[in-house]
């Protein structure tokens, strides 16, 4: 019997813990339900892992990517580190310091995706369900203000995360792992897809790949 489609997407983050990347894997997972309502539908696989640090996703990609069927779709998403100011993704990774020997030869640029610069950005885009989710003590102000959240730097955007949920009564500072995994699960993704423009051409790019 033919086994169906499968698709795989393997994203940097978690750490080293099995329970921390399930936490976060649940999280994105209620991100990308309109992805995975429609691979459903078209009664296809859906897979989502996340990999603990950027080297083993993109190691757990090439696997999976040499594993694959023929029509499996095999995606890297990853954080950018810092602005993309070359014509390709491919291009960025093979040139950005600390990513030394990552060969791309061949992947398609619809299968490489950014959470530019940072994970966070997607988070931030959504003030009000932050608001929601911190609660008494939450600086909305302090947040980053821009339309393009990819045009802020990475350490920027985790600095003015500290200082909006610092002063929170009930969740207290931002926690990576704890809180961006509840977090995920919580934003709007129209609104992330709005402020963060490589989020918007992975929903885009995926939206046509399964069809």
């Amino acid at each position: 019997m033919k086994r169906p489609v499968e698709v795989a997407i393997y994203v940097e983050g978690g750490g080293d813990s099995t329970a921390d990347k399930n936490a976060l894997r649940i999280g994105m997972d209620v991100l990308l339900t309109s992805l995975k309502d429609r691979v459903r539908a078209k009664a296809w696989r859906w897979k989502l892992v996340f990999c603990g640090g950027r080297r083993a996703a993109y190691e757990k990609f090439i696997n999976a990517r040499e594993h694959a069927g023929s029509n499996d779709i095999v995606i890297l998403l990853v954080d950018s580190e810092g602005p993309v100011t070359v014509d390709t993704k491919a291009a960025h990774l093979k040139q950005r310091q600390g990513d030394e020997g990552w060969d791309l030869t061949g992947v398609p640029e619809d299968h490489i995706h950014f959470m530019a610069q940072t994970m966070e950005a997607w988070i931030v885009a959504d003030p009000e369900a932050l608001a929601t989710y911190y609660g008494q003590g939450f600086r909305t102000n302090a947040l980053p203000a821009r339309q393009n959240l990819e045009d802020e730097a990475k350490p920027n955007v985790a600095e003015k995360l500290k200082a909006a949920t610092r002063d929170s009564k009930t969740k207290g500072e931002y926690h990576k792992i704890a809180h961006a995994s509840q977090l995920l699960a919580k934003i709007d993704p129209t609104k992330v897809r709005a402020r963060c423009p490589h989020a918007e051409r992975f929903f885009t790019t995926l939206e046509r790949l399964i069809g």
